[in-house]
C-alpha cells in the first residue's frame, strides 16, 4: 500500500463515491425533524439516529479490513452472527445518538476513509484474499471497498428514505394523526 497521495484514478474515484454517499446521507439526516431522527427504520428496527451513527462509526473498521485485503491477508472471524451482535451492541450503546454529533462523525470518518482509499495503488485494489463473511470467497480490495465502505451509506439511506416516505404516505399507520 502506498502511504502517500497518488494520482490513481481508480482509488480517487472510489474515494469520491465514498464521500458522495456520506454527504448525501448527512444532508438527508440534517433535514430530518427530531421526531423523524428518532423513528425506527422500517425492516430494521433501529432508529434512524442509530443507523446513521452505525454508518459513521464503521468506516474505520471497513477500511481496516480493506487494508488487510490490499496486503493479501484473509479476513477471518467475520460472520453474520458477529456482525449482528456488533450491530445490536452498537444500537444499545448509541440509542440516544445526538444528531449534530452523529452527522459530524459521519463527515469526519468518511473523509478519513476516503483519504485512506486514495492512498491505494491499482495493485493494492487488485489484491485479494478470502473473506469469511462472503463464504471465504477470494475478494479484491476494490470489491470489498465497493461492497462495504462505499455502498453502506447508500444502502441505509434508501431504507431511511423509505421509512420517511411511508410515513408521509400513510401517516395514520405510522402513528401520526391525519391532521
Amino acid at each position: 500500500m502506498n502511504n502517500s497521495h497518488t494520482n490513481n484514478q481508480r482509488a480517487n474515484a472510489l474515494a469520491e463515491r465514498i464521500t458522495l454517499g456520506a454527504n448525501i446521507l448527512a444532508a438527508f439526516a440534517e433535514s430530518l425533524s427530531d421526531n423523524d431522527w428518532n423513528k425506527p427504520v422500517i425492516g430494521d428496527g433501529r432508529t434512524i439516529a442509530v443507523v446513521v451513527h452505525h454508518v459513521a462509526s464503521v468506516y474505520p473498521l471497513e477500511i481496516e479490513l480493506a487494508q488487510l485485503l490490499t496486503s493479501g491477508t484473509p479476513i477471518t472471524g467475520a460472520t453474520i452472527e458477529v456482525i449482528n451482535q456488533m450491530n445490536a451492541d452498537h444500537a444499545k450503546d448509541h440509542a440516544d445518538a445526538n444528531k449534530k454529533e452523529t452527522i459530524q462523525l459521519l463527515r469526519n470518518n468518511s473523509k478519513v476513509a476516503a483519504e485512506a482509499v486514495r492512498a491505494f495503488t491499482d495493485e493494492d485494489l487488485d489484491n485479494s484474499a478470502t473473506v469469511s463473511l462472503n463464504y471465504d470467497a477470494p475478494l479484491t480490495a476494490q470489491f470489498f471497498i465497493e461492497d462495504h465502505a462505499l455502498r453502506h451509506s447508500f444502502h441505509h439511506l434508501a431504507k431511511i428514505e423509505a421509512t420517511i416516505n411511508q410515513q408521509m404516505q400513510y401517516p395514520q399507520e405510522a402513528g401520526q394523526s391525519a391532521a
